[in-house]
């Protein structure tokens, strides 16, 4: 059975977070937690919250263990864009984009 849980308009950089989703896909719950508490990333914090919040939610809404849970998907896709402006020397400015992600964890049972 699939859970599900996501965080979204994330103020990180969707193409940093997929470098780190890429590392946790496929490896048990109990490994993506302990691989996320000890990389150096800035990504690596929110997404253990929302691999320990569909941990939970598989715990207590569908009453699976820890022990057989593992990550079918880890997705990291873009959100919208905040756009600030950025002044410059002799009366120029540049537009500066904050790029926003919504990262999305998916666990399944290693059984099913």
């Amino acid at each position: 059975m699939e859970v599900k849980a996501s965080a979204r308009f994330l103020r990180l950089s969707p193409r940093k977070a997929r470098l780190v989703t890429d590392l946790i896909k496929g490896k048990s719950a109990e490994e993506a937690i302990a691989i996320l508490e000890n990389l150096p990333k800035s990504t690596s914090l929110p997404l253990g919250r929302v691999v320990r919040s569909a941990i939970a939610n598989a715990e207590n809404n569908f009453n699976l263990t820890l022990e057989n849970l593992y990550v079918k998907r880890a997705i990291a896709n873009e959100g919208p864009r905040m756009k600030r402006v950025w002044y410059r020397g002799r009366g120029r400015r540049d537009l500066k984009v904050h790029r926003m992600a919504h990262l999305e964890v998916v666990l399944d049972e290693r059984g099913s």
